[in-house]
Formats: C-alpha cells, sequence, structure tokens
C-alpha cells in the first residue's frame, strides 16, 4: 500500500497537540498556481540584478533554490543582495486566484492546541495568502523566513529555531509540507509527517527533487486533499 492510499485515522493523530503548516502549495493546493507568479518575480529579480536573458536567469534561480533551499539564499550568499528588497518584489502579486475556504478553515479550527504557519516566505505574503483563504485567524502564530534569519528550511537549524521559539513539543507535533526534503528534520525531532502533493501530480511539473518515492521514510502520509485529510484526523468537526 503506498502511502497516499493509507487513510489516516483518528488515533494516528491523538497525541498531537502542536501543528505546523507550510504555506505555499500546502494551505492551499499546487493547481492554484499562485506560486507561479512568485516564481516569475524572482526570475525578473535574477534577470535583471545579474544582466542575464530569462532563460538563463531562471536555470541560476533553480540552482540557488536546490542548492540553498530558497532563491533568495543563494543570492544573499553569492550577490550580497538585500533580503527585504528581494523579498518585496518577489511576493508583489495578485491574491485573487485564492477564495475563501470555510472547510479548510473549519478543520484548522478543530485541530486540538496550537496551530502554526512556517513558510520560506515573508509573513505578510502569509498573511495576505491566509486572510484570502479565510483561515488567518485559526493560527497562533506565523514563523517567517525573516525570524529563521533568512537560513530557509530544510535546514536542520531553523527548524530548531522554531520549535525553541515557539517552545513546540516536538513528540507533540505535525508538520504539513508540499517538499518531501523539508520534512526530513521535523521526522527526525518525532514529529508526525504529511505531504501534500498536487491531486494530478503525473501531470503537473515539479523537479525530480520535489517529488517523492517509496523510500521516503522521513513522511508518515500523503495526500492530495488537506481539507479532507484532516477531517478524517478530526472526525467531530462542527464548524
Amino acid at each position: 500500500m503506498s502511502k497516499i492510499d493509507r487513510t489516516p485515522t483518528h488515533s494516528d493523530f491523538s497525541h498531537v497537540t502542536e501543528w505546523v503548516f507550510d504555506l505555499d502549495n500546502t494551505l492551499y493546493p499546487h493547481h492554484v498556481n499562485l506560486f507561479a507568479q512568485i516564481d516569475k518575480n524572482m526570475t525578473a529579480y535574477v534577470s535583471t540584478l545579474l544582466q542575464m536573458e530569462r532563460d538563463e536567469a531562471r536555470k541560476l534561480q533553480k540552482k540557488y533554490y536546490y542548492d540553498h533551499g530558497t532563491t533568495l539564499q543563494g543570492l544573499m550568499i553569492h550577490h550580497g543582495v538585500d533580503p527585504n528588497d528581494f523579498l518585496e518584489k518577489a511576493h508583489a502579486i495578485d491574491y485573487s486566484s485564492l477564495t475563501a475556504q470555510p472547510e479548510l478553515g473549519a478543520a484548522i479550527k478543530a485541530l486540538p492546541g496550537r496551530k502554526f504557519i512556517f513558510t520560506n516566505g515573508s509573513v505578510k505574503h502569509a498573511e495576505m495568502a491566509a486572510g484570502a483563504l479565510g483561515i488567518l485567524d485559526h493560527f497562533d502564530d506565523i514563523f517567517d523566513i525573516v525570524a529563521a534569519e533568512f537560513v530557509p528550511k530544510p535546514a536542520q537549524q531553523t527548524y530548531d529555531k522554531f520549535t525553541q521559539l515557539q517552545r513546540v513539543e516536538t513528540q507533540k507535533a505535525a508538520m504539513f509540507e508540499d517538499l518531501p526534503r523539508n520534512l526530513i528534520a521535523p521526522k527526525a525531532l518525532g514529529m508526525q509527517t504529511v505531504l501534500l502533493v498536487p491531486n494530478n501530480l503525473e501531470d503537473t511539473v515539479v523537479e525530480w527533487w520535489e517529488k517523492t518515492s517509496g523510500e521516503d521514510d522521513h513522511i508518515d502520509f500523503v495526500t492530495d486533499d488537506l481539507t479532507d485529510f484532516l477531517g478524517k484526523i478530526t472526525p467531530n468537526i462542527t464548524g
């Protein structure tokens, strides 16, 4: 049985009182394609900064993303960019493709304990996206790339910083992410791990290292529907 076929139950998460969610392609589905706008902005930023053609800029952007966790980290290391300027320009996007998701909001609200957004983006971006989804008020806090001192996931030190700052009991925590490698550290810390995948994964264009495989032992569950998944582990949702 593959992990996406394994149905979660309340008992699998009965110990969890700390709920940690990535933002992009996790709290909203991949097909919304909001991140495509950010991706385009980052390519344009690299192109302008380094006076490169778009295709070459995109190659470098993706190399930095793979090598350093974020394009920003690579640009900071190799080109000394101002991270705040980069974040402002990267997140200058239209959020109208996101619509209120009351069922998701009810599912998150029903989770027992504290809920966090843990993102390699900015607080402003998280607030705008979660606000558009109608779920922002259900979270206790947002831990962003600035709080991480611009060291992104999957760096172990960033998870340590997050868990120490928020006093998260990792043995009572679950983390939801769309990138397999970003669940390695949480699993090592004792968290229950859930990978979000596109509902048409085979037809979705993602980097090879963004896909899961049968050897990803650090991933406990895989789902293509966050609302449905949360409903299965909190069956007594009243809205």
